[in-house]
Order: structure tokens, then sequence, then C-alpha cells
């Protein structure tokens, strides 16, 4: 963590409510596949915690080491992989990560920040990110993924269908029941509007 004073107030408020949003256990099966994935790689299981978790990622390698994993052989996106303790390099690194990221397949709006992680603001975005690639990597299918499927939900997938001129015409002349039907339906026994109820 950055060497930042105690918040106070709304500021406070608001950093509470995004660390509630962090998942122990979600952390753990992100810590599961992260370390099966990156098997030949070198990378070691962290401490549990969030902090743990956050000092593991901080320098980007076990990033950078993660999404050249899920490329094929020679064509790793990550081409200088060095840890470091200075800082502009560990941000360099987890900023080559995220670009990498978007380039597989994540959407922009599903990537953290850099200081989300290096600073240790929104480690729960972190999670996002990191379950977002996992979910895309199982839906690839193309055998680079290591580790348990089950982990990930399966993102979906296009279905595109192909329909014939005449049988596109054929549909125009059926009238979906959303519009309603004029089966069943009828006024009979009803009195015109206007007239009084009748009381017997």
């Amino acid at each position: 963590m950055a060497n930042r004073g105690p918040a106070y107030g709304l500021s406070r408020e608001v950093q509470q409510k995004i660390d509630r949003q962090y998942d122990p256990e979600l952390e753990q099966i992100l810590t599961q596949w992260i370390v099966t994935q990156c098997e030949g790689a070198g990378v070691q299981q962290p401490g549990l915690g969030k902090d743990n978790f956050q000092q593991w990622l901080k320098d980007g390698t076990v990033l950078c080491k993660l999404i050249n994993s899920l490329y094929p052989r020679g064509q790793a996106p990550v081409a200088k992989i060095q840890p470091s303790t200075m800082a502009f390099k560990q941000m360099e690194q987890i900023s080559q990560f995220l670009q990498a990221a978007e380039h597989y397949g994540i959407a922009a709006t599903d990537i953290f920040q850099t200081v989300d992680l290096w600073e240790g603001k929104n480690m729960a975005c972190v999670q996002r990110t990191l379950m977002n690639l996992g979910s895309l990597a199982v839906t690839k299918e193309d055998g680079l993924f290591l580790g348990d499927p089950n982990w990930f939900p399966k993102k979906s997938q296009e279905n595109r269908r192909a329909f014939s001129d005449h049988k596109m015409k054929e549909g125009q002349n059926v009238i979906g029941l959303q519009m309603g039907t004029n089966r069943g339906a009828s006024q009979a026994g009803m009195t015109g509007y206007g007239m009084p109820r009748q009381i017997l």
C-alpha cells in the first residue's frame, strides 16, 4: 500500500464500501488458477488475505506471466518480464498486462486501473478483471487454459441463424401471441356505457 494518511468522512465511507466488495473465496479461486496456469514459470502461492494478494500481484510479474501463458508459445504479448522494486517499472508491467488483456478480448469497461492494484485502492475491481480473464480463457477452448473449468462461468457466445427469404416472408403472415388475440373474448352480457348498474 502507498504511504497515505487515514481517510476521514465521505472518503472513508467510500473506501469501506469498496473494501466490502472484495471476496476472500474468489481470492482463493484466482490464486489457485494463477498458480496452476503459470506452473512452469515459477509462480509461488501467496499468503491468505487481501494485503498478501495485492503484494503478490503488485509488481506485475505474476500478471504478465499469466497473460503470456494464455497465448501459444512464441506469441506471448509481454516480451520482457523483470521483477523490479522501482515503482514506475512495476506500474509499467501492470499496464502491459492490461493492454494484453484488452487485446485478448476483455472489454475496456471490465479492466481495472493501474492504481487500483498498485496502491491497493480497489482490489475487488482487480478480482473482477481476473475473473473475466478466466471466463474468457475457458470459453475460447483453445487448449491453453489450465485448471478446473468449473472455477469460472463460461461467457455466452454468438449463435447466428440464417433464414431463407421464403421463411422470412412466412413469418410476416403470423400474428404473434404477444400482439394479443381475438379468440375467446366477447362483449356478450355487457351493458352499454353510461347505464346505471342494475341491482336486484
